[in-house]
């Protein structure tokens, strides 16, 4: 006995199925393009905005005319005396450092307590705070032991690599 003829629907479904894995794949890996061809078929998938569109259509809106620059008038001030330039202190320490690009957190949840706080004292490979990046908490461990000064970034704000944390001191 033969194998029933195969319909239409039945290569729809299975393609189907294999697009849908494929689109797993994609969020699990966080591709944003997938180009695939076989003998009849091609299938390409792209998520989020597309660079080249949007490049396009800049290219296609007209350039907004720059006014003419405008000479003004120039004020004649009065001599002053010499004023000092006061310096902004300089802050004590070193700085903690951020190591990669994230969001930063000083505490683990949002009820809990901050890692740290100004004042606290740490010792070399304690945490001192979260740096969430792609899904993933990352903690950002003291480097040297000391006490911290300063806290610099913002909770809950983006922060990139080599921006200041904390100081420490």
């Amino acid at each position: 006995m033969s194998p029933p003829p195969l319909t239409p629907n039945h290569f729809a479904t299975v393609e189907l199925q294999e697009i849908r894995r494929i689109v797993e794949l994609m969020n699990e890996h966080s591709l944003t393009l997938f180009d695939l061809t076989k003998k009849d078929f091609h299938l390409k998938l792209k998520k989020g905005t597309d660079l080249d569109d949007l490049r396009g259509l800049l290219a296609s809106l007209p350039a907004a005319p720059v006014p003419p620059p405008v000479a003004a008038p120039v004020a004649v001030a009065p001599p002053v005396a010499a004023v000092p330039v006061v310096e902004a202190p300089v802050e004590a320490g070193r700085e903690i450092t951020s190591p990669m690009v994230g969001t930063f957190y000083l505490k683990v949840a949002p009820d809990a307590p901050n890692f740290v706080e100004v004042g606290t004292t740490v010792s070399i490979g304690q945490t001192v705070c979260i740096i969430e990046a792609m899904k993933v908490m990352n903690e950002i461990k003291a480097e040297q032991s000391g006490t911290i000064t300063a806290i610099v970034a913002e909770d809950g704000a983006p922060v990139q690599y080599g921006d200041a944390l904390f100081r420490i001191k």
